[in-house]
């Protein structure tokens, strides 16, 4: 049984790091997808939290179009820091390599739930307000979820006939498959 010290602490190193790690996936997620940063208070402020130790980086690790290398440089970076935390509290060792594929799949595995969830948010959304009105949340949810809803439109067009929107269903199981066989084969690997 683990000392209830221990555990509390395990548990603040889980939500720390992961809070932080969310935020960066957002970032390199929003940067990905071209939204822009400006004029949005949310988005500012998501550029202020994850500035610094990216600003660093920047100086070593180069970014390739639209994809902010550093960005997940750090984020692996701080999952292994956080897997040798946990694992030194619980008195138990990884090996590097182990370490390595443990925080990739952890990472592969935040970046789907976060798919999953902002389309979930984008549904409901789409439900609550009108189609005229300006939502900002709305707007970023869109530019973020479109390129993986778009190619589902397409393939469900017969469907659209009925003035239902299947795409979001069929993203999201696919997602869900990804997380099983993409996450559960690294996991295994670990």
């Amino acid at each position: 049984m683990i000392n209830p010290l221990i555990q509390a602490l395990i548990f603040l190193i889980n939500t720390i790091f992961g809070i932080y790690i969310l935020l960066l996936m957002l970032r390199f997620l929003l940067t990905l997808m071209q939204v822009g940063f400006r004029g949005n208070k949310l988005l500012q402020l998501l550029l202020k939290l994850t500035d610094p130790p990216l600003q660093l980086l920047y100086t070593f690790v180069p970014g390739w179009k639209n994809v902010d290398i550093a960005a997940i440089v750090l984020m692996l970076l701080l999952k292994m820091l956080e897997w040798v935390l946990v694992t030194w509290l619980w008195g138990k060792s990884i090996s590097l390599w182990g370490l390595f594929i443990l925080s990739t799949a952890n990472i592969l595995s935040l970046l789907i739930y976060i798919f999953i969830f902002s389309i979930l948010i984008q549904v409901i959304l789409d439900w609550v307000t009108p189609h005229d009105s300006y939502n900002p949340i709305g707007n970023i949810l869109y530019y973020l979820n479109e390129p993986l809803l778009q190619p589902a439109r397409n393939w469900a067009k017969p469907l659209q006939n009925y003035g239902i929107d299947f795409s979001p269903f069929i993203v999201t199981i696919c997602l869900y498959l990804a997380d099983i066989i993409l996450v559960g084969f690294l996991l295994q690997l670990a």
